[in-house]
């Protein structure tokens, strides 16, 4: 049997993924996420850079406090200044001080940058490169030179270019990254360029993309297809402006698609874990439809789709979603045919039970024609199935809650919720102040409940939606209330439907409650 040809992955999530709007993260993400990443199996996690912030600098002491298994860490930086020598050059000083095994200059690629944004000649730059790799090399380290913006310059000046590779290449860099830093190359002229460079380039080559014409994974596989063996990217596309290469989606792609070998045997399996703990993490929604990893990405709607799926699989999937560590989702809605309720109920066994089976596809189309909407409910869906067969039960019995928002002196709104509950015969009485109603019943229920339920510490609410079901009604319109929860081994979604907002969210709320406990009940 023919040996997979190996393809080096270099995850680059703490330092491109952490340019990202929104995100910010502390010391604890970045080591947590690195651990995360280590045991997914990459080759390489670029740590940041250290002489641009304290935090980047406290990140390559800390992680030398852990034993990897997998990677080696590089600490990112730039070539040496044009006025100092790279041994009394700071930016270098503080990458050797790192300790890390490997260092990943990033150079100009582009004549234009050479002249109009470093300001030096085009001579100037190649004896930087040079002696950048020359001195880091002196010193022991694995030496990865990123080629910035090289297709475009290669585009432009092909020869001036290629001069900036074999300077590093002449000097013993380990491995030369081609990077399309804008993300505006198409396909055709990566893999043309890449597939040119091979031929005159005699060490390693890699490829670093980014998303701006949404091409970044495509591109990469362009580039491993013209004979780049090192690949760069992040977790969930994270990246500045549009993002950088999507490894959740390139790993799979080169493993399951072009045959190639990267990360080991079974870690596969573990992209669709990482991918929502880097999500949790940097406080991000995930995107139900991203391929491979999202929560739609083998979800199935239609009738005739489900059906389909029964009899094979491969009707309507392109992969086993447990080869990545995802899962086949059964959708239900008003669409929804005697296959998908087949599907969703197959571990009650009540399959062949046509009379509850007509119950329940009855009481989602009545529920989805009131406003309900079970697509993003599967816990309301799972709670509606258990109340037709007899298998649900209640955990207490709200007495009375009220919610309170008030102005304070200092303008800023107070909110703040009572509920008083039952549970076999005791009351609870609980308050709790919120960032917003839902915030608010929330804490309080939660409150009550843990006395009782200590299960729910472990509880989370991640997402709230709110859609007004018909709005030509105005103020007097239903609105609809999905909230999705979490807890340390699933997610689910749970809706409410009400003329009255906080009536909705609180539906929702308690049917979160309750399907965690019949979950932890059950030992699902």
């Amino acid at each position: 049997m023919k040996t997979r040809e190996k393809i080096t992955i270099y995850d680059t999530t703490l330092r491109d993924g952490s340019q990202t709007e929104g995100i910010s993260f502390s010391l604890q993400d970045k080591i947590g996420i690195a651990l995360k990443l280590d045991d997914l199996g990459v080759d390489y996690i670029e740590g940041g850079y250290p002489l641009s912030n304290p935090k980047d600098k406290s990140f390559f002491k800390e992680i030398r406090k852990n034993s990897l298994k997998n990677a080696k860490v590089a600490a990112f930086g730039s070539t040496k200044r044009t006025n100092k020598k790279a041994s009394e050059d700071p930016g270098i000083k503080a990458l050797l001080l790192t300790e890390m095994p490997v260092v990943t200059i990033v150079a100009k690629g582009w004549d234009f940058h050479v002249t109009d944004v470093l300001k030096v000649s085009l001579d100037e730059n190649l004896k930087m490169v040079s002696e950048t790799v020359e001195y880091l090399k002196s010193k022991g380290r694995e030496v990865i030179l990123d080629a910035e913006h090289f297709f475009d310059g290669h585009k432009k000046n092909a020869r001036y270019s290629l001069k900036v590779l074999k300077a590093a290449q002449n000097s013993g860099v380990d491995t030369i990254v081609l990077c399309d830093t804008n993300g505006g190359c198409l396909s055709q002229e990566v893999e043309k360029i890449t597939e040119s460079v091979a031929s005159k380039i005699k060490v390693p080559l890699g490829i670093h993309t980014h998303n701006d014409c949404e091409l970044a994974v495509a591109n990469t596989i362009a580039a491993v297809n013209s004979g780049a063996r090192h690949v760069q990217g992040t977790i969930n596309g994270l990246g500045e402006r549009c993002g950088n290469a999507n490894l959740c989606s390139v790993i799979p792609n080169l493993v399951l698609k072009n045959k190639f070998k990267c990360l080991g045997n079974s870690e596969l399996k573990k992209l669709t874990e990482i991918s929502r703990y880097v999500n949790e993490v940097a406080n991000f929604v995930p995107m139900a439809n991203q391929p491979f990893v999202g929560s739609s990405a083998f979800a199935h709607k239609g009738g005739l789709h489900v059906n389909a799926i029964q009899k094979n699989r491969s009707t309507y999937e392109h992969i086993e979603p447990e080869t990545v560590g995802n899962e086949r989702r059964i959708l239900i809605s008003e669409l929804s045919g005697s296959s998908n309720i087949l599907k969703k109920v197959e571990k009650y066994k009540i399959a062949h039970d046509q009379k509850t089976m007509k119950k329940i596809l009855k009481k989602v189309q009545d529920m989805e024609n009131e406003g309900y909407h079970f697509e993003s409910a599967e816990g309301s869906f799972d709670l509606l199935v258990k109340k037709v067969i007899g298998k649900h039960k209640g955990f207490f019995d709200l007495e009375d809650f009220r919610v309170i928002v008030e102005r304070g002196k200092d303008g800023k709104s107070i909110t703040r919720a009572t509920v008083q509950i039952n549970v076999n015969g005791e009351k609870e009485l609980t308050v709790s102040d919120g960032d917003g109603p839902v915030n608010a019943l929330d804490g309080a229920l939660r409150k009550a409940l843990e006395k009782f339920y200590p299960s729910l510490a472990d509880m989370h609410l991640i997402d709230f939606k709110v859609r007004v079901i018909n709005p030509k009604e105005a103020s007097a319109a239903k609105v609809r209330v999905i909230i999705e929860s979490h807890d340390h081994k699933d997610t689910w979604g749970t809706v409410g439907v009400s003329g009255n907002l906080i009536e909705a969210s609180w539906k929702a709320l308690v049917e979160s409650i309750e399907y965690k406990l019949l979950k932890d009940e059950d030992g699902d």
